[in-house]
């Protein structure tokens, strides 16, 4: 059985002192299981305090984004061995808000992605269609181009390793989300695309995220799906009782 992950993507929110206080919270609640990770990304400013703060629990820290090159003269970045170094275990990669945003494209993510297992780290791969790429009947094909193109030159016993968030863009922060059918369906195909890059057992390891408008109520229905290992949360993450009743949700599920 994978064990299953669920990561919060804070995105631009809250202060320290929010941070800290949400951690304080949320390290004594979790549920003592081997089933489920827990995961806080939260901005950049605030990982060596959360690091910090929550060693010696279950609770694990992540990174939003980063740069694929180790240093040079790239102002506001934050490189990868510099996460390693703050004892970072994950980093998300290719968000669509960075695809839209700031213009990562899909090479862009492929050299973040040999990045971060270089240095240690744990990819969480996000992949997603448009509203239009969905109503045009293109979903498994852009999905499967993203999965292709982020890891090349990943090797298979790195591809277990790794994790793909499965976000269609038009549920993101809309209140949309796909039906647990739907998502499911994708990310079978996305395991699919897996085993044609690699082989049945990769395939089978890796874990597959639903991300897009998850929350306490609908956390449980995703997870049920075979498919489905976690999931990536943006607002409902925010909020201390809601992220640990979706670990709840995930541990008895």
């Amino acid at each position: 059985m994978r064990k299953r992950i669920i990561a919060g993507n804070w995105k631009m929110y809250k202060m320290m002192d929010e941070a800290k206080s949400f951690v304080a919270e949320v390290k004594g609640r979790l549920p003592e299981t081997e089933l489920v990770e827990a995961v806080i990304c939260p901005p950049s400013l605030f990982l060596a305090e959360l690091v910090n703060q929550s060693e010696g629990t279950s609770l694990k820290i992540g990174a939003q984004t980063m740069h694929d090159a180790a240093e040079g003269a790239y102002t506001g970045e934050v490189s990868p061995n510099m996460l390693a170094d703050l004892n970072v275990q994950y980093v998300i990669l290719g968000h669509s808000e960075r695809r839209q945003y700031f213009n990562e494209t899909d090479e862009s993510v492929n050299r973040k992605v040999l990045a971060a297992f270089a240095n240690g780290l744990t990819p969480i791969v996000c992949v997603g269609e448009s509203l239009e790429e969905r109503e045009g009947g293109k979903t498994v094909e852009r999905v499967a181009l993203q999965v292709n193109k982020a890891f090349e030159g990943v090797s298979a016993d790195q591809a277990k390793e790794a994790i793909i968030a499965y976000e269609p863009i038009w549920a993101i922060g809309t209140g949309k989300t796909a039906t647990a059918e739907d998502a499911n369906d994708v990310c079978k195909e996305i395991r699919h695309e897996i085993g044609k890059l690699y082989d049945k057992n990769t395939a089978s390891a890796i874990r597959i995220q639903y991300g897009g408008s998850v929350k306490p109520a609908n956390i449980g229905e995703l997870l049920s799906m075979e498919h489905i290992d976690g999931a990536l949360v943006g607002g409902a993450s925010l909020e201390a009782d809601s992220f640990v009743k979706m670990i709840e949700v995930a541990t008895h599920e």
